[in-house]
């Protein structure tokens, strides 16, 4: 029954459909995107957004979906968009959820910062703390909602859900007893919840986690408060963790050539990268490279081939050979950054916080070949479809495509 669902629940490699793409990578397949672009641009189209969001838009389908919430006094209402994206129109609003009292969030975060995944003819919608849905697609009708995973959050919640085996995975690390969860996508029923194992001095982070097969079993890689820990993906049961003191986590792992790299601090960033497996505590015989110059607090790393691109939260890019942690190149391109880079046409753009995207090229020598600007705050990274980038401001979305 479990592989029917995830076969008929499955993502589509063309579509736009989760955070950072169809294969959680951040990589850019369609080959028509545009380079160029500014407020002076001709646009497709660009809308005004009710309220503040920081999930990035999927798109599945000509269709454009986002969240949001939007302020009612001192309250908010959490809802769903979804646009046409030939046209920028909207297609349906959909109210999720009122929430009475607006919770604390940071300066840098909203109330609907998780990115949405699209799947066959379901939306799967997250606000963190206040809140996970099943919607349909069509019409965005509720199928479910799921308000079991209630914790304290700090600063807001940010983490992404991740789809595998019809399981969605939440990292729900808040200021007191952090866990991780798995709700079924099919029912809204939270599956398992595992608390942390690890008693941090700070409790609380907003990572996306990551699920892969480890040893012929498929796990949860999350890191979090002062530690990384994999749990299995049916049970929620622990399997080993690695140790580093390390708070507010952001970026989601990456995995590669039997390896995962992460963040495991916010303050003081560091990159490690770890041999996937083991039981129990494996720092010492996991740990493969440590990084700590240019390490990222809130971009997630763009992996292309064995080199392993990132930019720090304060403007330093840097590219590492992945296997061995060895630095090809350094550079300041100025700014603060919280988007994700992306690789598109061969190139890595580079996506500030206030509207400067700058172009690398995909090398171990490091070349500028171009920069954009718009007017806004850009924190989202964006989503992308067969013709078109679609770009999200603190106001509006803003769809570019290539004449």
């Amino acid at each position: 029954m479990a592989i029917l669902f995830w076969m008929l629940f499955s993502i589509v490699p063309e579509d736009w459909s989760q955070f950072r793409g169809p294969n959680s990578d951040g990589h850019v397949l369609y080959k028509n995107m545009p380079e160029k672009w500014s407020d002076q641009t001709p646009v497709a189209w660009k809308v005004s957004i009710p309220g503040l969001g920081w999930s990035s838009p999927v798109i599945v389908d000509g269709k454009v979906f986002l969240t949001t919430a939007v302020p009612e006094g001192e309250g908010l209402s959490l809802r769903t968009l979804c646009l046409d994206a030939s046209t920028g129109k909207t297609i349906w609003d959909r109210e999720i959820r009122k929430v009475d009292t607006a919770p604390k969030i940071h300066a840098k975060n909203s109330h609907a910062s998780p990115t949405p995944i699209v799947v066959e003819g379901s939306l799967f919608v997250h606000y963190g703390a206040l809140g996970m849905a099943r919607l349909k697609q069509s019409d965005g009708s509720i199928e479910w909602l799921c308000t079991e995973l209630d914790y304290p959050p700090m600063h807001g919640s940010g983490g992404s859900p991740f789809l595998a085996d019809g399981k969605l995975v939440v990292v729900c690390d808040g200021s007191v007893k952090p866990f991780v969860a798995a709700v079924d996508a099919n029912t809204g029923k939270v599956v398992w919840k595992t608390l942390r194992s690890v008693e941090a001095r700070i409790s609380h982070s907003f990572v996306t986690p990551l699920v892969t097969e480890v040893d012929g079993k498929k796990q949860v890689l999350a890191p979090g408060p002062d530690h990384f820990a994999a749990y299995d993906l049916e049970t929620g049961k622990e399997l080993w963790i690695i140790k580093a003191p390390g708070w507010s986590v952001v970026p989601q792992p990456i995995v590669t050539q039997g390896m995962v790299i992460y963040n495991h601090d916010y303050d003081n960033p560091e990159l490690i990268a770890a041999k996937l497996g083991g039981s129990g505590d494996v720092t010492e015989k996991n740990i493969v490279w440590r990084l700590k110059r240019g390490a990222p607090s809130t971009p997630t790393p763009l992996l292309v081939g064995e080199e392993l691109y990132f930019v720090s939260d304060n403007g330093i890019a840097s590219c590492v050979n992945v296997l061995t942690g060895e630095k090809y190149w350094t550079e300041r391109l100025g700014g603060d950054f919280s988007a994700s880079p992306l690789l598109i046409n061969g190139k890595i753009l580079f996506l500030d916080e206030n509207g400067k995207a700058t172009w690398v090229k995909a090398s171990k020598t490091f070349e500028v070949l171009g920069t954009n600007e718009v007017t806004g705050r850009t924190l989202a990274t964006p989503g992308f479809d067969q013709d078109a980038m679609y770009l999200r401001t603190d106001e509006s979305l803003i769809k570019y495509a290539r004449p």
